[in-house]
């Protein structure tokens, strides 16, 4: 292997350990200053234990400048002994400050560190933030002009996959049959990336009961008090509208949600998004229905 190789090698893989450490600096700082704070404790203590010692010989000290002043030594003036009293002060203290020395400067460590890793751990997240509104309003626009252009069914289609089915709509003929396109469930289930935050309502769902209407009941009447929500407060998390419906939660959900006047300003659980799912689940023909929030965005970028 040439030189170059070989320097090309020692390089790469030393390049790539400090990017590993980066990655992992907030931990290794926050481990640190761990450490550090019992460092800090112990060093302290023994300083402390020291500290009786310092102190006595200081004591010592005034205790001489005073015997001397008692003796009225026209050689030993008042001044002598302010003098005297000030020196010893100081050695006192410069004393004590080097029996503290460690533990402070070790105290320093643990305090910059524990400062480090939150520096890095707020600036990664306003990244990763600035990145996913980056890439939210970029995919929100991409939508729109799907459905300026080619309408709402195609833009469902590219999103979710959907199917064609046969949906009986009343009219002033009487009955007639419609052909409608609806997600795929057995398909959207599979495929967790293309819900996003959507998520089903069905029988696993611990708020599903078999009553005919009462599913739908339910979801509107969280839905209406989501809003009022909205309203009162201000912004809802997506994590609390999941806790309403009886969901699990999720790490985006304590992210984004809702807050008034942006967005739709309301907060839209999507039930008839769906026309041939709706319709046949808010009439009760349908045991589970498909929840596309209209979530607004990261809570804290909106605010």
């Amino acid at each position: 292997m040439s030189l170059s190789a070989i320097k090309s090698t020692v390089t790469s893989k030393v390049g790539r350990q400090v990017l590993i450490a980066q990655k992992h600096s907030p931990v290794l700082l926050f481990g640190i200053g761990i450490i550090g704070v019992g460092t800090t404790v112990v060093l302290a203590c023994k300083a402390t234990l020291k500290l009786d010692e310092v102190l006595g010989e200081a004591e010592k000290i005034d205790d001489q400048i005073d015997n001397a002043k008692a003796l009225e030594d026209p050689a030993y003036t008042e001044e002598d002994a302010r003098k005297d009293s000030i020196i010893n002060r100081t050695k006192t203290a410069m004393k004590i400050a080097r029996l503290y020395a460690p533990a402070i400067a070790v105290g320093c460590v643990t305090v910059g560190a524990f400062t480090g890793s939150h520096v890095i751990l707020a600036r990664r997240n306003a990244a990763i933030t600035a990145a996913y509104v980056a890439v939210d309003k970029g995919f929100k626009q991409y939508r729109k002009n799907v459905v300026a252009e080619l309408g709402r069914d195609k833009d469902r289609e590219f999103r979710f996959g959907l199917v064609e089915r046969e949906l009986a709509v009343d009219t002033d003929e009487g009955v007639a049959v419609k052909t409608v396109k609806s997600v795929d469930g057995d398909s959207l289930k599979s495929d967790k990336t293309a819900k996003i935050y959507g998520r089903f309502f069905d029988e696993y769902n611990p708020n599903w009961e078999r009553s005919r209407g009462k599913n739908a009941m339910f979801l509107r009447s969280q839905q209406n008090f989501a809003n009022d929500l909205l309203n009162a407060r201000g912004h809802v998390f997506l994590n609390e509208i999941y806790d309403m419906l009886g969901m699990e939660r999720s790490k985006a959900g304590a992210l984004v949600g809702w807050v008034k006047g942006n967005g739709d300003n309301y907060i839209d659980f999507g039930i008839l998004e769906d026309l041939y799912m709706g319709q046949k689940f808010v009439n009760g023909d349908e045991p589970s229905i498909f929840l596309d929030f209209n979530v607004d965005g990261p809570i804290y970028d909106l605010i």
